[in-house]
């Protein structure tokens, strides 16, 4: 039986400030991004006032911000102990890359023709803010960066229902091998791997683009993917 995880062994997450109304929805985010970078594991039941220790809030944004997720299907709620992080299967996980190689590698090789500079250009922040996560070794910082780069650069699409399955499919992927790349010092690459991406479509090269975009999206179950 699983048991609740206690403030200590969680992963360090960050502290968080302002009006309650952004703690529940930075939590939430905070909160997806560790279940994708696997710093929440499947089984394990997570209270909100341990959670909330590693936040520096109220156990209540936090609480309501699990619920959220909840409805998302990311967690289960368990009586009068907390949530338990929702398992993820192998066959899950590759049918989810294999929707997204489909939607985001046309979509985004298509941007080397239609995206204007300034657009593009105004992505190499968070870019840049992927490679310092990677260099921290801050995983929900990465994930949370790379997030915003691949959903800002889809948005250049025009098509906010595609960013929005897109944005989906990520929630529901993990990425359990990320913490062995940090440790082996191996995470840095990927993260270039946006800076180079986002070179080549201001370069308009559509085919520099699309070998990127593959061997990126490749990671997903190649690299980030071992649970060991």
């Amino acid at each position: 039986m699983a048991q609740d995880a206690t403030a200590a062994d969680l992963p360090a997450l960050p502290r968080l400030g302002g009006r309650r109304s952004s703690f529940r929805e930075r939590v939430a985010d905070a909160l997806r991004a560790a279940l994708v970078a696997g710093e929440l594991r499947p089984g394990e039941v997570y209270s909100a006032p341990s959670l909330a220790a590693r936040f520096g809030v109220s156990a209540t944004p936090v609480r309501e911000a699990m619920l959220d997720l909840a409805k998302e299907g990311l967690v289960d709620t368990v009586p009068n102990k907390g949530f338990r992080v929702t398992a993820v299967s192998d066959r899950q996980l590759d049918e989810y890359t294999h929707i997204r190689a489909l939607i985001e590698i046309p979509t985004v090789v298509e941007l080397a023709r239609t995206a204007d500079r300034v657009s593009l250009e105004a992505l190499r922040p968070a870019a840049r803010e992927i490679v310092t996560a990677a260099v921290a070794g801050d995983l929900i910082a990465y994930v949370e960066a790379d997030t915003r780069f691949h959903l800002g650069l889809l948005a250049l699409a025009g098509n906010a229902h595609l960013v929005e399955v897109v944005a989906d499919l990520r929630k529901r992927s993990r990425l359990y091998g990320l913490t062995a790349l940090v440790e082996a010092g191996r995470l840095l690459a990927s993260a270039e791997e946006h800076l180079e991406l986002l070179d080549a479509l201001l370069e308009r090269d559509a085919q520099a683009v699309r070998e990127i975009m593959t061997r990126h999206l490749g990671h997903v179950r190649g690299l980030w993917a071992s649970a060991d």
